[in-house]
């Protein structure tokens, strides 16, 4: 799928955004990654969405959104977000988070309710409070090795995403394939980011309807991070796909229609 992508500056920032499908759409999606992850590699995804607009973007330090000289915080990527959408002339967006990215997509929506209509989590926590995966999978993901070296990628991709990925190792090539990463400060920063943060304190104020995906065989955040999260949230439910912390890629066909779903059956339950 070609993405097509553009410069966005806030804030002394330049973000590599790109917005996808159908301008007429009546829900639009703001997809936040994963950490390392380019928005390059969302190609799988977005194209089965068929009555959505998706806006995705490189973090800061990621792909091609130059990596800032000072670290950052979620809360200052949420403050650049808002002005993302708004130089987009983008106001309502339903907002989905994948692993690091639903740290961010919390921060967002947080910040940022009168503007968002709906919440997607998925494979992700609430930070500091999150039952921990395994101490093998965390400290390799405290290096971006997985993102400069294939080789060592395929060698701990089972080990650290767990599913479908143990036997699907063609998915994880054409994964790393699509990635465009970063430099070493820009992954740095993005672990700086969640370092010491929490949702946990404020979460029953997010009013919005939430959907709340976990893989059922995750090594790095173990399903049960997702009930702590329904337990906080006053209005969301929980689903566990059959797979491990890959399931965005491994079903995106089915995980994309159910967010789909998600979006216009709460649509029409406002109405």
């Amino acid at each position: 799928m070609n993405i097509e992508q553009q410069t966005v500056s806030v804030m002394g920032q330049d973000w590599n955004v790109a917005v996808l499908g159908p301008k007429n759409a009546d829900r639009t999606l703001l997809l936040c990654n994963g950490i390392g992850a380019s928005l390059d590699t969302i190609g799988p995804f977005a194209q089965h969405f068929k009555r959505t607009r998706l806006v995705a973007f490189d973090v800061p330090g990621v792909g091609g959104s130059p990596t800032p000289a000072l670290p950052y915080r979620f809360a200052n990527l949420s403050r650049m977000l808002a002005k993302v959408l708004d130089q987009l002339g983008i106001g309502e967006v339903d907002v989905f988070g994948v692993s690091w990215g639903g740290a961010l997509a919390q921060q967002f929506v947080y910040d940022n309710q009168p503007r968002c209509r709906s919440m997607i989590l998925a494979a992700t926590s609430a930070g500091l409070v999150m039952v921990p995966g395994n101490l093998s999978v965390l400290t390799k993901m405290v290096t971006p090795r997985r993102y400069t070296d294939p080789d060592y990628l395929f060698s701990i991709a089972a080990e650290i995403y767990g599913g479908e990925i143990r036997t699907n190792q063609a998915l994880m090539r054409a994964h790393a394939k699509a990635m465009k990463a970063g430099d070493k400060r820009g992954y740095l920063y993005q672990l700086l980011a969640g370092w010491g943060w929490t949702s946990y304190l404020w979460l029953s104020q997010i009013k919005v309807p939430t959907l709340v995906l976990m893989g059922d065989d995750d090594p790095l955040v173990p399903p049960v991070n997702g009930q702590l999260l329904v337990n906080r949230l006053p209005n969301a439910q929980l689903e566990t796909v059959n797979c491990g912390h890959m399931f965005v890629l491994t079903q995106a066909e089915r995980v994309a229609g159910r967010i789909e779903a998600f979006l216009h059956d709460e649509a029409r339950a406002v109405a």
